[in-house]
């Protein structure tokens, strides 16, 4: 699921009715989830945060840009906060299913349509920074809003898009792409700050600063104080002291998870507690948490235990909360603290169903879901086997040589089976989606183009459901085979119902790519298609029949 999330900061926190008219703007938007507004009295600013689809959170943010310099006027603000515009500042975040190439893009997209529509030059910062001096957000709001119009003179400092003309309304805007940001803490069974930031100047990017024997800063040749960097890059973090839990915790912020886990920092964290006699008794996350970042840790701690990783989601969930201590201030719900569970594709899921449901549901005679969700979740099965097999052969002396390989089956079989299972979904969407297309009206000739070119869109997607099926199922079909000669030989027989259940998976995507491609008009595509899905069933049934092969040797 492509997923982005952004976070606008507007210049507005204390008029309610301005706030609310802008972030309807979001609500109203197609595809996309408004999660939470954060409006400081002090700052006179708000922090918006939302998610979607990469093309819905852009339409979002542009309409929530346009109505802010429509109700916004800067000539007027005053606030603690630096800033240099109605919209101050506009970063997209990748979740899931996005690169940070695809949010540098957007960013691009964005500013270039804010400038020319709007009339507010904008400037882009972080990892869509044209010059290097635009990277840091800081440097590009050096006079804040009063100060544009002198900075407007300096070439040096033309936006990125747009005229160097002053708005005096809106101000200028700046917009980017950046690392999810998240914000954690460690808890620490003391209530001395002191102590807190003592770990914390250890384990941030940034260090302390050197000191002499007598205790005074180090400086170089130009005055500037020496810093002793600390063990982790892409992350902040102080000491302080919380009154509502009356203890101390280290706070830190993770500018870039994937250089640095917050799993990583947590175990470091306990060793440096034990040096000054402390113990760390939990952790809490503040906002929101990709799943990544809390599948990785759920790895991790179950590796530490010489267990597989290759479970399910729910369960590496649970061994991250467990492990961190998540829950030791407050509850953990991974339904509200996951930033991917806050988006569904669908209101209602068919994974949802028990399997006399979905048998029943299955059997009706409305035509979805149908042959390609049970092709789906034929694949699902396929995996689910794999990694089963893997994981009874995992911890088996007998098979001491393989363990590495054997564990990386069973995850990547997990992986495989959470895209199969998402597949269930999509193939019924795909077809209520064409469905829909038709019964678009076609009383004039415009509307007549328009369900046309609806429909060939819908019938692409129909199709393309199912070829991505089609693909995975040669990825299951390999790993079925690689497991049923790696894996406990008293699970043969699973290994071969995992290579039958992904080739019916292929073969079935396959009946389902071509019952589709004669409502294609566009002729390129069908032949590029065909051509594939014939390759990859061909390829299916081959490996299939070889691990017939092996099971019926095997089972001698």
């Amino acid at each position: 699921m492509k997923l982005v999330e952004c976070v606008p900061n507007f210049s507005e926190g204390r008029d309610r009715e301005k706030i609310s008219t802008i972030t309807k703007e979001i609500e109203s938007t197609p595809h996309v989830n408004l999660l939470d507004v954060d409006p400081g009295e002090s700052t006179n600013r708000t922090v918006v945060t939302f998610i979607g689809s990469p093309e819905g959170v852009k339409e979002a943010a542009f309409k929530a840009i346009k109505k802010a310099a429509e109700v916004l006027d800067m000539s007027k603000h005053k606030g603690a906060h630096s800033r240099i515009g109605a919209t101050d500042v506009c970063p997209f975040v990748p979740v899931s299913g996005v690169t940070m190439e695809d949010c540098v893009q957007l960013a691009h997209e964005l500013g270039e349509r804010v400038a020319k529509e709007l009339g507010i030059p904008v400037y882009l910062y972080e990892e869509a920074a044209q010059k290097p001096e635009r990277k840091n957000l800081a440097n590009i709001r050096v006079g804040e809003y009063e100060g544009l119009p002198e900075k407007f003179k300096d070439p040096e400092w033309a936006p990125d898009y747009g005229k160097p003309v002053f708005n005096p309304k809106a101000g200028a805007t700046v917009i980017g792409a950046r690392e999810f940001l998240i914000a954690y803490n460690v808890n620490l069974n003391t209530r001395d700050r002191r102590l807190a930031h003592e770990i914390a100047l250890n384990i941030r990017e940034r260090g302390r600063a050197k000191r002499d024997e007598d205790g005074n800063i180090v400086r170089d040749a130009n005055g500037k104080a020496i810093n002793i960097p600390g063990k982790f890059k892409a992350v902040k973090a102080v000491g302080w002291y919380i009154d509502d839990y009356e203890i101390a915790q280290i706070s830190i912020n993770f500018i870039n998870y994937k250089i640095t886990p917050p799993h990583f920092v947590f175990d470091e964290a306990i060793k440096e507690a034990e040096k000054l006699g402390l113990r760390v008794t939990g952790s809490e996350l503040v906002g929101l948490i990709p799943k990544e970042a809390l599948l990785m840790a759920g790895r991790h701690y179950l590796t530490k235990q010489g267990k597989s990783p290759g479970v399910p989601e729910e369960d590496l969930i649970k061994t991250a909360i467990s492990s961190l201590g998540l829950d030791d201030v407050a509850p953990f719900d991974p339904q509200k603290k996951i930033i991917e569970y806050q988006f569904k594709e669908t209101e209602s899921s068919l994974l949802d169903l028990n399997l006399r449901e979905f048998a029943n549901e299955l059997s009706v005679d409305s035509p979805a879901p149908g042959g390609g969700s049970t092709a789906a979740l034929c694949g699902a099965l396929s995996a689910s086997l794999s990694s089963m097999v893997s994981n009874l052969t995992v911890g088996k002396k007998e098979y001491k040589n393989v363990q590495k390989d054997v564990k990386e089956i069973a995850m990547n079989a997990q992986s495989l089976k959470d895209e199969f299972l998402r597949a269930v979904d999509l193939d019924t969407m795909a077809f209520n989606k064409l469905m829909d297309a038709y019964r678009l009206p076609k009383k004039t000739k415009e509307q007549e183009q328009e369900r046309e070119q609806a429909i060939e869109e819908a019938v692409k997607e129909a199709t393309m459901v199912p070829f991505g099926v089609l693909e995975k199922s040669i990825d299951a079909l390999n790993l079925a085979t690689q497991i049923a000669l790696k894996g406990n030989k008293n699970s043969l027989s699973d290994a071969g119902v995992a290579g039958l259940t992904a080739q019916a998976a292929a073969e079935g995507a396959y009946y389902n790519v071509k019952i589709n491609l004669p409502n294609l008009q566009d002729s390129e595509f069908k032949s590029k298609i065909k051509k594939q899905a014939t390759s990859l069933k061909n390829k299916a049934v081959k490996l299939g029949d070889e691990l017939k092969e092996i099971i019926e040797r095997e089972l001698k």
